[in-house]
């Protein structure tokens, strides 16, 4: 018998898996906007759809696949939409929102300086997956976010 880790080496405890109609191109665009690094991918049978892809994000895994409405498998624009956000912090929050616009996002929030210390934007990719981009700028206790946040609203 072997010893195998139960969490494969460059997964952590919870890893997303996004459904896309067009994974192909979904993997292009994460390139070109976050700069992923495509691990791997299992073709259809029918020789165009991804069964199963994985890339690497900074020090982050995502699974994608593309929709397979046969077998129940749907992606969010099947719904309208989705309610999960994808959460990618980097370096420099602008220029990524900057590069996931040029490659084809479109912002639904743009980048600002939260109250709890992050420069933080969102954007939408052309499969209707959302994605908050965030750079940490400032280190905060929790009771200066509160008031930080109480501030913010009553604005």
């Amino acid at each position: 018998m072997t010893n195998v880790n139960p969490i494969p080496e460059g997964f952590h405890s919870i890893t997303p898996y996004v459904v896309v109609d067009g994974a192909n191109a979904a993997i292009a665009f994460y390139q070109r906007a976050f700069g992923a690094v495509e691990v791997s991918r299992i073709v259809a049978q029918d020789g165009r759809r991804l069964m199963h892809a994985e890339i690497r994000i900074g020090d982050s895994r995502v699974l994608l696949a593309d929709a397979f409405p046969e077998w129940g498998v749907r992606s969010a624009r099947d719904f309208g939409g989705s309610p999960v956000m994808l959460h990618h912090y980097c370096e420099d929050a602008d220029l990524v929102m900057a590069r996931a616009v040029a490659a084809g996002a479109k912002v639904t929030k743009p980048p600002e300086d939260a109250f709890w210390g992050d420069r933080y934007g969102q954007v939408e990719d052309p499969w209707g997956i959302r994605w908050s981009i965030a750079t940490r700028r400032h280190e905060l206790s929790q009771g200066q976010i509160a008031k930080a946040a109480r501030a913010a609203m009553a604005r």
